[in-house]
């Protein structure tokens, strides 16, 4: 499937990679009909999903099965009067029905906005509002359902279906069946709208990030060069459907490539039931967030079984020098990192090409043109911190990156300006072409006219015995304007007390500029993060404001 999409498939080096990639993108792309149904027709026994949960329940999907689902699905949307260019909401989880709904969306030309099953009454409402959606599809979630019972009530006109049990909304799964299992296909545009993720973001209301049917072919290099997704071998990447983590690892690249796509359905992380998922189903690859690799670290991963990994990958933040060394002598594998955001697909990678620089987030993906700049957009020399940018965005707009955000001219114009795409994170590159990141912008500490990137004092935090995780954040300082605060979440067998506190803060001075050190260090049980596994920054820095 791969060669009917880039010029040269396997490349002898990075350089080869950067050099001679060349993706070739159809007019009319649809990743429903041209991936998932090409698969069907060519393999109608061919894998493309093994979903399981914490209950002991596992089901088989071939590229047939979904096909058929999805043709239904598509038939029934159809006959509610979805079409073209409508917005449907999924709060799914990881149900197998969000694949189907996926699908049958993109078959139909209607926009898919995946939203995080965390999310409250307050936080639904103002995406229905926002989007202006015209239905939602949800999973057979207590709390879900609670809140669309009320929800519904202001929203007469928005039809809400279920995917599973009887609880007064349509059963999804039930309706589809009503319906043919083929469908005509319905033509559409590459540049058409495919997909709306809500970025978190750090400031004011989540924005849309507008996608259109390039994006999948955009992660191409997301699942095949960095996480080294193979045909008919399994991929597993940790995320809740409705994060855009799930369209890095979890559909498109890794379907594009023929891989098998791991679903392990969770109600809360475990790492034993994860590390027991990954001895029972014989991985190939396998991508997480940062915070699962703390986590697994402080298991007795010797009774696991890792010998069928061959490729390991990590997104959302960066990870600590210190997990990767662990992660690597209990295993013997490396940890790839990885950068992107909800409006990209990956930016920068550890390619296999190079050898990695633990605490670098790896070199430029050959899909973008990456650049260091200052606040006046020119070039940064090698080791001065900067912005993350994409440059000549006119003359190639890569597949991938997002086309918009939807009704907010401000964010667009400051993210769209001198031929760039500004990312809003701060990097600095060394001068072997490797990236190091920094922060978000808004993350970047400003204490006594130093400039100190929470990231840097987090890895040294890490290699202290004591600290199983922590996050660095900006407290407000009289005097300095702000100073370095540490919230920390201990090892097992530590105790916080005022000599751990001194200890931490020399231990910081010693391995780093002493400026950096943390004035304030606070212990937690844990940390604010999205189910993604990112730490709610914003959060603790709201926290530390009201006092």
């Amino acid at each position: 499937m791969l060669e009917k999409y880039l010029t040269k498939t396997e490349f002898n080096s990075y350089e080869d990679l950067i050099e001679n990639y060349k993706l070739n993108i159809p007019e009319n792309f649809n990743f429903a009909y041209d991936i998932v149904d090409e698969w069907a027709k060519k393999d109608r026994n061919k894998t493309a999903l093994i979903w399981c949960d914490d209950f002991g329940n596992e089901k088989n999907f071939t590229f047939n099965d979904l096909m058929t689902l999805s043709n239904k699905a598509a038939n029934y949307l159809l006959s509610r009067g979805i079409k073209k260019g409508d917005k449907v909401l999924l709060i799914l989880k990881q149900r197998p029905e969000v694949w189907v709904s996926l699908l049958a969306l993109n078959k139909i030309g209607a926009v898919s906005i995946p939203c995080s099953y965390q999310q409250t009454e307050k936080d639904i409402t103002y995406r229905i509002t926002a989007s202006n959606a015209k239905m939602i599809i949800i999973a057979d979630d207590a709390e879900i359902v609670k809140h669309l019972k009320i929800i519904e009530k202001s929203y007469p006109d928005i039809l809400i279906l279920s995917e599973g049990k009887d609880n007064g909304f349509k059963n999804f799964s039930k309706e589809i069946e009503k319906f043919p299992d083929t469908l005509k296909r319905i033509e559409n545009k590459t540049s058409d709208p495919m997909l709306i993720y809500f970025s978190s973001g750090t400031t004011g209301m989540p924005k849309m990030v507008l996608h259109d049917n390039s994006y999948p072919l955009g992660h191409i290099t997301t699942a095949k060069y960095w996480q080294c997704a193979e045909n008919n071998t399994k991929h597993l990447t940790m995320s809740d459907s409705g994060w855009a983590k799930f369209g890095w690892g979890k559909i498109y690249g890794q379907w594009i490539c023929g891989a098998i796509i791991v679903a392990y359905d969770t109600e809360k992380f475990a790492p034993h039931r994860l590390l027991e998922k990954i001895d029972k189903l014989k991985l190939t690859t396998f991508c997480a967030p940062p915070t699962v690799f703390r986590f697994l670290v402080q298991e007795d991963l010797c009774k696991y079984d890792f010998s069928t990994i061959k490729h390991c990958c990590i997104a959302g933040e960066p990870l600590n020098p210190e997990i990767f060394n662990k992660f690597k002598e209990y295993t013997g594998l490396d940890i790839y990192e990885g950068f992107g955001q909800s409006e990209t697909s990956v930016m920068i990678a550890n390619y296999p090409y190079f050898k990695i620089k633990p605490g670098s987030i790896g070199k430029a993906s050959p899909l973008y043109n990456i650049d260091i700049v200052d606040e006046n957009g020119k070039h940064c020399e090698d080791g001065i911190v900067g912005s993350v940018v994409v440059k000549n965005i006119d003359k190639f707009r890569p597949a991938g990156l997002f086309l918009n955000y939807i009704n907010d001219d401000n964010a667009n114009k400051q993210s769209f300006k001198n031929n760039m795409y500004n990312t809003g994170d701060t990097a600095w590159r060394d001068s072997e072409g490797y990236f190091w990141f920094v922060g978000r912008n808004d993350d970047v500490i400003k204490c006594s006219g130093y400039r100190i990137g929470p990231f840097e004092v987090e890895s040294v935090l890490a290699e202290h015995d004591a600290v199983l995780e922590c996050a660095v954040t900006a407290a407000p300082d009289p005097k300095r304007g702000q100073i370095v605060k540490a919230t920390v979440v201990l090892n097992k067998g530590w105790a916080a007390s005022d000599e751990l506190v001194i200890e931490l803060q020399e231990h910081v001075k010693k391995l780093t500029a002493p400026y950096k050190y943390p004035r304030i260090v606070e212990f937690v049980p844990e940390l604010p993060k999205t189910i993604g596994g990112k730490i709610k920054r914003a959060e603790i820095r709201k926290e530390v404001a009201s006092g």
